[in-house]
């Protein structure tokens, strides 16, 4: 079945698989837009998102390409949000409502199923604050995709490493079919 998606990309290293996922997701035939945050712009280059969903990317919540803000547009019109990779950062302002950049003003904006894959170093993951915080967005009906234990771009070993772009996948397909009493897919 295909849908309307929005991948929400946030600053770590991991956002090179998310390219992977986007390209994946659009050969599935799914329509593709991107919201990037400015941290992400220095991992990946929005051109890199553009090319491969055929969409222009948003980088910032005013952009003139969307007249009633990069938020709202991309929220009317999607069937599913994913935020791969998630920061702490991201997760952080999600589980408060804080909303200074376009993917966490995006995730205020949207009202339907949303998919998290963190990613950060193992010691930021650990951390009591980073996991109340995942705790919450559970508490609030997110879909988390925990991260798995592995060699970091910090070059030290631990959980912290997004989950790879098919498991992603998998999540998203999964949550797009239709459920029916006691949540069975239809």
């Amino acid at each position: 079945m295909a849908a309307s998606l929005v991948i929400g990309v946030t600053g770590g290293i991991a956002a090179f698989k998310t390219a992977a996922l986007v390209s994946g997701l659009v050969q599935d035939g799914h329509a593709v837009s991107v919201a990037m945050t400015r941290a992400a712009t220095k991992m990946v280059a929005p051109a890199t998102f553009a090319a491969l969903s055929g969409r222009r990317v948003a980088t910032r919540v005013f952009d003139r390409a969307f007249p009633l803000g990069a938020h709202i547009e991309l929220a009317r019109g999607a069937d599913l949000l994913c935020v791969a990779p998630a920061s702490a950062d991201f997760l952080a302002k999600a589980a408060v409502g804080l909303a200074d950049d376009v993917v966490s003003t995006l995730y205020l904006a949207f009202d339907g199923p949303v998919i998290v894959a963190p990613a950060m170093n193992a010691a930021m993951w650990n951390k009591p604050a980073v996991q109340r915080n995942v705790e919450r967005l559970r508490e609030d009906g997110v879909e988390l995709l925990m991260p798995q234990p592995g060699w970091l771009s910090c070059r030290e070993e631990g959980p912290g490493r997004m989950v790879e772009p098919e498991a992603i996948r998998k999540a998203i397909e999964a949550a797009l079919v239709p459920k029916g009493r006691g949540g069975q897919p239809q």
